[in-house]
């Protein structure tokens, strides 16, 4: 009995994209796809921008990245007139086309991904944030829920729900600063939005994450950053940091640890940092120290 070839030995052939076996000849695979730039020109700017692939698609456009253009030019690809009747479709379509981009609904994404894209330069948001975003507000607007509600409210609730699914720290007090929107409604949006939409399931901040934000805005050393971090650890296995606001634990733990590496910050600049007023970390600070006293 003849024994089956496992087609160890591959060969891809450049000219035709064909993947063949070494042992046999069997074709493996055809028409591989080359998604690099195209080499049939010679200077280095048109290698460049002689790509094979268009525009990117993204969520947070108006038209995905999908958008047509149709020419006011009355000629085919070879440069000949068209035709009476071809001219007559092709006006219909540019016609179409207009109103098309004209649409109530792809307005309010313009209006409201050009919104977005001030909020993320201002907060520094990673693309997957934007994107989720984007991808938060269609699904609202599909839920005819932007009925009546300002388009800024219903953005920032969803970059701050997005911000929770992707467990990216930033606080509906930054939110509601760089928008200018007032917090109280951007959190009635947050709680009509969640409500809402059943399958959407954001996370809550742990203090941990914002850490770093208020370490690097005060100009602690790194000893004391991690001493925070041990702190916070040890509290939320003890569930100390249960109910309290991811912020203010945060704020009270970075204090606790200053004091204990004797660095001079204050608690009313660790307030301005956190944006937590300063009775709130002194009382949270009182918490921690309470509960690491009775544990001694």
């Amino acid at each position: 009995m003849d024994k089956v070839c496992m087609h160890f030995s591959k060969i891809t052939d450049a000219i035709t994209g064909e993947i063949t076996c070494g042992d046999c000849g069997v074709v493996l695979c055809e028409k591989i796809i080359d998604f690099g730039p195209e080499n049939i020109t010679q200077t280095n700017d048109d290698y460049q921008n002689n790509a094979r692939t268009g525009q990117k698609i993204s969520l947070k456009m108006a038209d995905m990245g999908l958008s047509t253009i149709i020419q006011a030019q009355n000629k085919d690809s070879s440069g000949k007139s068209l035709s009476g009747q071809n001219k007559r479709s092709f006006y219909r379509l540019r016609i179409w086309d207009r109103n098309s981009r004209a649409d109530i609904t792809k307005q309010s994404y313009i209006k409201a991904f050009t919104f977005l894209d001030g909020i993320r330069s201002k907060l520094g948001l990673p693309d997957h944030v934007v994107e989720k975003s984007a991808y938060l507000f269609r699904k609202v607007e599909q839920k005819k829920l932007l009925t009546g509600r300002s388009n800024q409210s219903v953005l920032c609730a969803v970059v701050y729900m997005a911000c929770r699914i992707t467990i990216t720290p930033r606080t509906l007090n930054d939110i509601a600063d760089v928008a200018g929107i007032k917090k109280k409604v951007i959190q009635r949006t947050y709680r009509l939005l969640s409500a809402n939409l059943d399958d959407v399931k954001s996370a809550s901040f742990s203090p941990e994450e914002f850490v770093s934000r208020i370490s690097s805005e005060a100009g602690i050393s790194e000893k004391t950053k991690r001493d925070a971090r041990k702190i916070l650890e040890h509290s939320q296995k003890k569930g100390i940091t249960s109910g309290k606001h991811p912020m203010s634990m945060a704020a009270a733990a970075v204090y606790l640890a200053i004091q204990d590496n004797h660095e001079k910050v204050s608690q009313t600049r660790l307030a301005q940092i956190s944006g937590i007023s300063a009775v709130t970390i002194r009382n949270r600070v009182r918490e921690l120290q309470i509960r690491k006293r009775n544990q001694e």
